[in-house]
């Protein structure tokens, strides 16, 4: 990929209850990441979300969860390596079913809210998700985040031939290892638009990011996170989409 990915989670919705700004958000990403009814959304909402991506040229990725609806996936549950495995199956399977129906398939894999987080700190599950992956469609990549050193998770991809896409966040602040801070921490997430535009040009550029403790920390991503969740955050996306392609232009 030449130039960063704009990712956004999406299709979060369930039943009668809406959440984020799907069609609002949709025309200013690259990459949707679908909920697969685990974590949020149903199939009508995935059937939804996969014609709005279709409809702006917008790439498809399955988004799997633990089996956590109540807790929208944030909850760590104990999966052995088999279970995340037919976890993510079940998945991805159910989403490239609807898409195949309207003409598409489901181009990669963003593991969602703890699922990332624990694959991201255990390399046991990290190496279950990417032999899940491998076993379904070694062509569809994995996307992961970018980190101070992405060499361990780079290793695993090349053992099993998939290829990872390392992901940043523009709305995140980040510890020293190029860990997300936890949410749970004053300042973990940034709220105004203008900070979080000027984090996305610098991901972009390549430069360093301040950390945590004041380090430099520089990322090397493929694809940035944003968020469609309500109008201010439309908004930054679509700062974020105008900046980057007034940088992309000779």
């Amino acid at each position: 990929m030449s130039r960063l990915l704009l990712n956004c989670d999406i299709g979060e919705s369930y039943g009668n209850w809406t959440l984020g700004l799907d069609a609002q958000v949709m025309p200013f990403i690259d990459c949707a990441n679908v909920a697969c009814g685990y974590h949020a959304g149903d199939p009508s909402i995935m059937r939804k979300t996969v014609t709005l991506a279709l409809a702006n040229d917008v790439r498809i990725g399955a988004h799997p969860a633990y089996p956590d609806l109540v807790g929208f996936g944030r909850r760590s549950m104990a999966c052995t390596p088999q279970e995340i495995q037919d976890l993510l199956h079940y998945q991805i399977g159910a989403l490239d079913g609807i898409c195949r129906a309207q003409g598409a398939r489901v181009s990669y894999v963003k593991p969602h809210g703890a699922m990332y987080n624990d694959m991201m700190a255990n390399p046991e599950q990290l190496r279950a998700v990417i032999q899940a992956i491998a076993a379904y469609d070694r062509g569809l990549p994995l996307m992961l985040l970018a980190m101070r050193d992405n060499s361990a998770a780079q290793a695993l991809g090349d053992e099993y031939g998939v290829e990872l896409w390392f992901e940043a966040f523009a709305d995140r602040a980040y510890d020293c290892a190029g860990r997300l801070v936890s949410r749970q921490l004053p300042g973990a997430v940034l709220h105004e638009p203008s900070l979080i535009v000027e984090q996305a040009l610098t991901i972009a550029r390549g430069d360093s990011l301040a950390a945590s403790d004041g380090s430099a920390l520089r990322l090397q991503a493929n694809t940035l996170c944003v968020h469609g969740d309500n109008a201010s955050s439309v908004a930054a996306v679509q700062r974020i989409r105008e900046a980057l392609d007034r940088q992309s232009q000779p």
